[in-house]
This record gives C-alpha cells, structure tokens and sequence, in this order.
C-alpha cells in the first residue's frame, strides 16, 4: 500500500494567530489593514489601467479541468526537479522590490522561509538588504538584477553576485524604460520615497506597522538604501539619485546578455520573455532558463497574460532550457494550470510579501503551506500521483461566450 507523501513538506503547526488565513488572498486583505497606503499601493499597483494585472488572474479562471477517477493517489509528490535542484514543490517566490519596506527585514524572512520549506526564492536587485547577508543567511536563494546597458557596471555586479555565493542569477529584461505607475502615484508612494503629513498619517495610524517594521529598521541598521542595483552601496530611498540609478536601462540589449554568460558560471536566467522569438534568442545565448512573465503588469499596460502566451512559448523551445513563469497565481489549482500548459516551475510575488509584511517570516511559512496542501489535494482530486503528469490533455478552455458571462452554465 501505497503512504501518503505529504510529509515531504515538513508539517508545522499554526500559530493561533494565523489560523484565520486560509488563502493566499487573505494576507492582501489583512496587509491593506496593515500598512501605510503608500506602501500598500506600491505592491498592489500597477501601470496605468491595470489592464494587463486583472487579466494575469482571469487568464487562469477560462480554463477548467477534466478530473480522472478510481485512481490510487495515495503516493502523491510535488518534488520537481529544476535547473539541476529538486524542490519540494513546483513553486518559489518571486522578487519583489523594496520589501525590507512592508514586513521588517522582508528580503530575509521570505528567503528562509523558503530555504525551510525546500522552495526557491528570489531575491531582488531593488532590495534594501545587502544580497551578501541574505546569501549568508539562506543559502540558495536567487539574484535577481536590473541591469544597466554598461558593459563595466554589469562586470562588476556580476562579480559582486558571484562572490556573495549566489548559484542562480536572474536578470530581468523588461524594465527598459520607467513605466507609467499612476497607482502608486495617487496612493502616495514616489520613487524616491517623499516623508510628508500623509505619509507620516499613515504610519500614526498604523502603529504596528510603525513600530516593528520602520521605527526598527531605522534604530537597528539606519536609513535603508538600495543595496544591490550596482557592485556598491545605492541611494537612500529618500534621495533623489534614486532615479538616476533606476534609469538609462534602454541600452541593454543580447550583446550584454552574450557578456554575462561568458562570464557567469552559474545558473542564467532571463526574466520578462513574452514572445517565442525572444525565447528562442535567449536559448540560444546559452540561457538556463527563462521566466515568462510581464512583471506582474508593472510595465507595458495590456500586456498579453504570461499565462496566454506560455503554450506558444514551450512549442518554441521545447525542452531545451527551464521554462518558468509568474503573474496573476493565486492557487493550488493556477499552479496545476500552468504546468498543464508547459510550464517547468511557478513564481508567486505579491501574497508573500503581504504575508510577511502581516506576520513575518510566520506568516510567509504560512503561506507557503497554504499553496503546498492547495497543489497537494488538487493533484488527488484530478487523479494524479506527480506533477509531471500533467498535461494539457486535464485542461479545457472556455468559449469565449462562456467566459463573457463568467463561466456559468445555463
């Protein structure tokens, strides 16, 4: 008889405080309580019209499964192997920006919850936290880099990166310009980050916040600054060269891409491919793998779904590199549809920072549970004992006049 292989995932027990969150969407509800607008509306925001973040999720809900029955599933497994790792899940966490900023030391408590977990996590370049302590302080995290066209100034981060003992390097590619961000705008939050009476208000009133995540930071390690955009220290996240050292990425191109394989040992990853041509192209630069991704429609406004374009994506490559993506998971049942689609792996940004910023690294532990018995139970009920036995053959996508009148039958 076959055992059940849930205990793959080390079972942990509920703080009491947590146990009200029973889905990811939960923490977005409790960090909107949480934190200042600003910085709530730093992660919630997009560009423009959110038109490319609200069709991330609906992607996701045009497509249904078709279940298999009178399967033993007793011997279920989520162990997915990538890039040469098996993880014991088909998940990780995604980079976000600035999160030392919602949760209190949020780039570390994300990154060992996912080291303890046994998921990857990558850490972002537009982080407040040298990458060397979260190196130091969980082993196998990802970095992640914007990069400037400057063949100089990549050389030396590169370096910088290699040194700290990062095995995976990310490089995002779709910042090529600062994108039209109103959201952030209207809820308060600049780049650099502007102290005034409304912000000051915000944190007043959320003294939790104020307390244990800004007033701890500061009388423990100072003034955050952006650490990790270049091989030295940045700016203050109240300095104006902050926009200086966030913009002229216009420049890069596959040449640079060319460089930094030559020089990276380790595992290379492109970030924000949405077209199969691109695809192709980064293959064939000698590219690891590739994360199919819009940066969680914080870019180009009506941006194509990750999800809508992945199939076309995995034809064009096949198996020759990792094909990832992000955008728009939100559960168990998203995780499963994206790797029915092709997809080798899935990254999860937002809940995880609302997640820490409410309960730290508990909460991101939390929540990771949460996704792992969502992927869990749902691999039984679709009759399936391992993720690689997904395939498109358990999905089928709405019509469109169905998915106009949101799926219900008559």
């Amino acid at each position: 008889m076959k055992t059940e292989q849930t205990k793959q995932h080390p079972v942990q027990t509920v703080p009491r405080t947590l146990r009200r969150y029973l889905s990811l969407d939960d923490f977005e509800l409790a960090a909107r309580r949480h934190l200042p607008r600003p910085i709530f509306g730093y992660i919630a925001g997009a560009a423009e019209r959110n038109t490319s973040l609200d069709d991330n999720q609906r992607a996701y809900s045009e497509y249904r499964f078709v279940t298999r029955v009178l399967r033993d599933v007793s011997g279920r497994t989520q162990a997915t192997t990538l890039l040469g790792k098996t993880y014991r899940a088909p998940f990780g966490i995604a980079p976000m920006g600035i999160s030392a900023l919602s949760a209190y030391r949020g780039d570390i408590v994300q990154a060992e919850a996912a080291q303890e977990a046994g998921i990857p996590m990558i850490m972002s370049g537009s982080s407040l936290i040298p990458l060397e302590v979260v190196a130091r302080d969980a082993p196998g995290t990802w970095f992640q880099a914007y990069l400037p066209g400057e063949s100089e100034k990549i050389q030396a981060l590169v370096e910088r990166v290699e040194r700290a003992g990062y095995d995976t390097l990310v490089v995002t590619v779709d910042a090529a310009v600062l994108a039209n961000r109103e959201n952030n705008i209207r809820t308060g939050f600049s780049t650099p980050l502007k102290p005034g009476a409304r912000l000051a208000w915000d944190g007043v009133t959320r003294p939790r916040w104020l307390l244990g995540t800004a007033l701890k930071t500061l009388v423990k390690h100072g003034m955050p600054h952006f650490e990790n955009s270049y091989a030295t220290r940045g700016a203050p996240i109240f300095s104006g060269r902050v926009v200086r050292d966030f913009g002229a990425k216009d420049h890069l191109n596959w040449s640079h891409i060319r460089q930094i394989r030559a020089q990276w040992k380790g595992k290379l990853v492109i970030k924000g491919i949405m077209a199969a041509e691109d695809a192709i192209v980064a293959r064939d630069h000698g590219v690891d793998g590739i994360i199919v991704s819009n940066h969680g429609g914080r870019q180009l406004d009506s941006t194509a779904a990750p999800l809508r374009v992945l199939p076309r994506i995995v034809d064009a490559v096949g198996r020759d590199i990792a094909v990832m993506i992000d955008g728009g998971i939100r559960r168990g049942t998203d995780v499963l549809k994206a790797l029915a689609l092709g997809a080798d792996f899935v990254f999860v940004g937002r809940p995880f920072n609302y997640a820490a910023s409410v309960a730290g690294k508990a909460g991101v532990a939390h929540a990771i549970g949460i996704l792992y018995a969502e992927v869990q139970r749902n691999l039984g009920l679709l009759g399936l004992e391992r993720i690689d036995e997904l395939s498109p053959d358990v999905l089928i996508k709405l019509p469109g006049n169905a998915i106009a009148s949101g799926g219900q039958s008559q």
